[in-house]
C-alpha cells in the first residue's frame, strides 16, 4: 500500500500536466481581447530548409535585427519536444495600428553574415511566426535561376521587406498573413559586406469572421474536394479489401472447418479405424507454452499498451484537442498517456508469463519496461547528438530531459511494477481446451513458402494495402508542412488495419495448424507485425521518390525515429494477431473431442 500511495500523487501531477498543456494554447488566445494600441504578443519561432522538416535552427541563429532584450517565451513540454523556441520578435504589431514601412533597423552584413544568409537562402529557408498564437510563415529570401543554366551564375536576394495582413473582428485578431516584398530585396551572390535596411508594414482590415473559427483555415486544407476524394477512396478501397477477405476466409475456413469438425466428430469406433491427420493431430501439442515466453510475454504486455496509447490518441483527436497549430499538444498526449498506460503492459505481460508457468516474473517486467523504451532511448540519445552537434532546436535542453527521466522514474515505472504486481497476483490459468503431452510431436518437412519469412511476407502485404495511400498524407503531414486534420476517416482506416491484421494472421494460423505444425504462437505474432516492416519500407520510397529531404540529421531523423514508431506497430499488431489467433485455436479445439 506505500508503493501505491507514493505513486498517486506523481499520477495525479501527471494528469495536471497533461491537461494544462493540451489546453493552455486555446485558453491564451481566448483571453486575449484587446483596445486601439495595445500590443499584441508576436513570437519568433525558428527557422530552417523547407524540405527538412526536423532541421530547425532558432529565430536569431540567423543574423537578423535583434531587439535589446530578447525575452524568451515560457514552453510547455510538448512544445519543447517540437522544437518550438519562442522568443520576441523584432516587429511591433499593436492592435489596429497600421505602419507602413517601419524601419526595424540598418545593418552592415559583414562578408561572413553575406555568406551565412545565402547558404540559408540556396537551401530554401523558411521562417515561423506565431502572433496571438496564430502561425505565420514565410521565405527568407529568393533565388534567381531564370535564363540560367550554370548554377554558378545563380543570384541570391535576401528580402528586406515584409507586410502583415492582420483581419480583425471587433476587439479579436482573426487570422494574419504576410507578404515579402519582391521588389526590396539584399543582394548576396558576392562575398563582400552589404548594407541593408530591414523594414516592414502592417495592414489592417475588418472581418466578419469569428474568433471561435479563425482554425478553421488551416483545418480546411486538408479537407479540400480533391483531397477527400482521394481520401474516400483510399476508404473505398481497404473497404473493398476487407470484403473480399473476409468473404474469402468465411467461406473457405467455415466449409472447410465445417468438414474437420463433421469428420472428427464421429464415434470412437470409426474415429480409431482411421489415423488422424490435420490440425486435430496435434491437438496434444497445439497448447504447448512458446519459446522464450519471458519475451513474449513482453512483447504482448509492450504491444497492448501501444494499442491502448493509440486508442487514447485517437479518442482525443476526435473531440478536437490536436487542433492545427496546437503546439505541442501531441507529443504532451503521448508522453504522459504512455506513462499512464504503463501498468497495462506490466499486468498483461506478467499475466501471461505466469500463465505460462513462469518463475522469475522480476526479470519478465524489467525485459517489459525495456523492450520498446529501450531502443526508442538509444535512438533518442544517439539523435539528441546529433541536433546538440548541428545546434538544431531538435536538441532537447537539459531540463526537459530531466522532466522526461523524472516521469519515467516517479511514474511509469512504478505504474509498470504496481501492474506487474496486480498480474502475478491474478493467479489466472492459462485456459486450454485440450491437454498437452509429455513429449512434442517432431514438425514434418513443409515446403519453402510456409516458412516464417514468406509468411511473414503474405501477411503483411495484405494490411499494408488497406493502409497505403493514407500514408502518404500522413508522411506529408509529420515529414512535410502539409496539416493532417481528418481524424475521422483516419480512424476508420486504423479499425480496418485491425481487422484485415487479426483475419489474415488468423487464415495462416489454420494453414499452418493443418499442415501439422503446432509452433503458432510465435508465428502468428511474426505475421500481425509484419506490417510494420512494410511501413519501414514505404519510408524509403518516400524518403526517396516523394520528399527532397537531404542532409545527414534529416536522414537521421527520419529514419531513427520512423524505425521506432515501426517497431511499434510492430509489437502493437503482432499482439493483435496473436489474440485473434489465440481465440480462433481456442474455439476449434473446443469444437472437438481431444482424447
Amino acid at each position: 500500500m506505500k508503493n501505491i500511495g507514493a505513486g498517486c500523487p506523481a499520477v495525479l501531477i501527471l494528469g495536471v500536466l497533461f491537461l494544462s498543456c493540451l489546453s493552455h494554447v486555446r485558453s491564451d488566445a481566448s483571453d486575449h481581447r484587446y483596445k486601439e494600441g495595445d500590443p499584441v504578443p508576436l513570437y519568433a519561432n525558428k527557422v530552417g530548409p523547407f524540405h527538412n522538416p526536423s532541421e530547425t535552427y532558432r529565430y536569431f541563429d540567423l543574423p537578423f535585427c535583434s531587439p535589446d532584450h530578447v525575452k524568451e517565451k515560457k514552453e510547455a513540454l510538448g512544445e519543447v519536444l517540437n522544437g518550438d523556441r519562442l522568443v520576441s520578435a523584432p516587429y511591433k504589431l499593436n492592435f489596429r495600428e497600421e505602419k507602413d514601412s517601419s524601419v526595424v533597423c540598418k545593418k552592415k552584413l559583414s562578408k561572413d553574415e553575406v555568406v551565412f544568409f545565402r547558404k540559408a537562402v540556396e537551401k530554401d529557408y523558411y521562417f515561423q511566426m506565431y502572433y496571438d498564437d496564430l502561425p505565420i510563415w514565410g521565405f527568407i529570401g529568393r533565388v534567381d535561376k531564370e535564363g540560367k543554366a550554370d548554377p554558378s551564375e545563380y543570384k541570391y536576394y535576401l528580402y528586406k521587406h515584409i507586410q502583415f495582413d492582420v483581419l480583425y473582428n471587433k476587439d479579436r485578431v482573426i487570422e494574419i498573413s504576410t507578404r515579402m516584398d519582391p521588389h526590396s530585396l539584399v543582394d548576396l551572390t558576392e562575398d563582400k559586406e552589404v548594407d541593408a535596411e530591414f523594414m516592414y508594414t502592417v495592414k489592417w482590415k475588418e472581418t466578419d469572421t469569428p474568433f471561435e473559427k479563425r482554425m478553421d483555415k488551416y483545418s480546411m486544407s486538408s479537407s479540400l474536394p480533391h483531397h477527400l476524394e482521394i481520401h474516400w477512396f483510399s476508404i473505398i478501397n481497404s473497404c473493398v479489401t476487407v470484403l473480399l477477405l473476409t468473404g474469402f476466409l468465411a467461406t473457405i475456413l467455415m466449409r472447410v472447418l465445417k468438414n474437420d469438425f463433421i469428420k472428427y466428430g464421429q464415434d470412437e469406433e470409426a474415429a480409431d479405424d482411421q489415423e488422424e491427420t490435420g490440425w486435430k493431430y496435434i491437438h496434444g501439442d497445439v497448447f504447448r507454452f512458446p519459446k522464450y515466453k519471458s519475451l513474449f510475454s513482453a512483447a504482448l504486455g509492450s504491444g497492448t499498451q501501444l494499442f491502448t496509447l493509440t486508442v487514447f490518441i485517437f479518442m482525443l483527436a476526435l473531440v478536437g484537442v490536436f487542433y492545427p497549430y496546437n503546439r505541442g499538444a501531441l507529443f504532451t498526449a503521448l508522453v504522459v498517456i504512455y506513462a499512464l498506460t504503463s501498468g497495462i503492459a506490466g499486468y498483461v505481460a506478467t499475466s501471461f508469463y505466469c500463465q505460462f508457468e513462469g518463475t522469475n516474473w522480476v526479470r519478465n517486467l524489467l525485459l517489459t519496461g525495456c523492450l520498446f523504451c529501450g531502443p526508442l532511448f538509444v535512438t533518442f540519445c544517439f539523435l539528441n547528438t546529433v541536433a546538440i552537434a548541428y545546434s538544431a532546436t531538435a536538441a532537447l535542453p537539459f531540463g526537459t530531459i530531466v522532466v522526461i527521466v523524472l516521469i519515467w522514474t516517479l511514474v511509469t515505472s512504478p505504474l509498470l511494477v504496481l501492474g506487474g504486481i496486480a498480474g502475478k497476483n491474478s493467479k489466472a490459468e492459462f485456459q486450454a481446451p485440450c491437454r498437452t503431452t509429455k513429449y512434442p510431436r517432431e514438425i514434418p518437412a513443409l515446403p519453402w513458402y510456409r516458412s516464417a519469412i514468406p509468411q511473414m511476407a503474405m501477411a503483411g502485404f495484405l494490411p499494408f494495402s488497406a493502409i497505403y495511400i493514407e500514408l502518404y498524407y500522413i508522411f506529408a503531414s509529420v515529414w512535410g508542412h502539409r496539416i493532417y486534420t481528418i481524424y475521422s476517416i483516419l480512424f476508420i482506416v486504423f479499425i480496418i488495419l485491425l481487422i484485415v491484421t487479426a483475419f489474415i494472421t488468423v487464415a495462416l494460423t489454420y494453414f499452418q495448424l493443418a499442415a501439422e505444425d503446432h509452433e503458432w504462437w510465435w508465428r502468428s505474432f511474426l505475421c500481425g507485425g509484419s506490417t510494420g516492416i512494410f511501413i519501414y519500407a514505404y519510408c524509403l520510397y518516400y524518403y526517396n521518390a516523394r520528399s527532397d529531404m537531404s542532409g545527414f540529421m534529416q536522414t537521421s531523423f527520419f529514419f531513427g525515429y520512423m524505425a521506432c514508431i515501426c517497431y511499434g506497430f510492430f509489437l502493437m499488431l503482432g499482439t493483435v494477431g496473436f489474440r485473434a489467433s489465440l481465440l480462433f485455436v481456442r474455439h476449434i479445439y473446443r469444437s472437438i473431442k481431444c482424447e
